[in-house]
């Protein structure tokens, strides 16, 4: 084989491989339910439950039939992967706390949105 051909089958090896990386690929999801609790505009307690949620997507708490607002509260990632609860909407704000797979808080914890990794 030639040194020629030889750059010529590296330099395709390598543009195949540089492609394959810049390609995305399918949208990751956490495996599980994430659970919360939140109080319904009539005062009645209620769960709210995310099952199998987008990773790296910022999901709003809405809790149907509460209060637009509202914050839900005692958070429980019953997923495969961190969940980072942030006590405003949209995932803005400094105040965030981290529950690892199996983890809960408790009803302490107001959050409005959550982030899975």
């Amino acid at each position: 084989m030639s040194v020629r051909s030889l750059t010529s089958a590296l330099g395709a090896a390598c543009s195949a491989f540089a492609l394959l990386l810049a390609v995305p690929g399918s949208a990751s999801a956490a495996t599980g339910q994430f659970r919360y609790t939140y109080t319904t505009a009539e005062g009645y307690e209620a769960v709210g439950f995310l099952n199998n949620p987008t990773s790296g997507t910022c999901i709003n708490l809405t809790a149907p039939g509460s209060t637009p607002g509202t914050a839900s509260r005692a958070p429980q990632n019953r997923t495969d992967a961190t969940a980072t609860v942030f006590l405003n909407a949209d995932c803005e704000g400094d105040t965030y706390y981290t529950l690892h797979p199996g983890a809960g808080a408790s009803d302490r914890l107001l959050p409005r949105s959550v982030v899975f990794s």
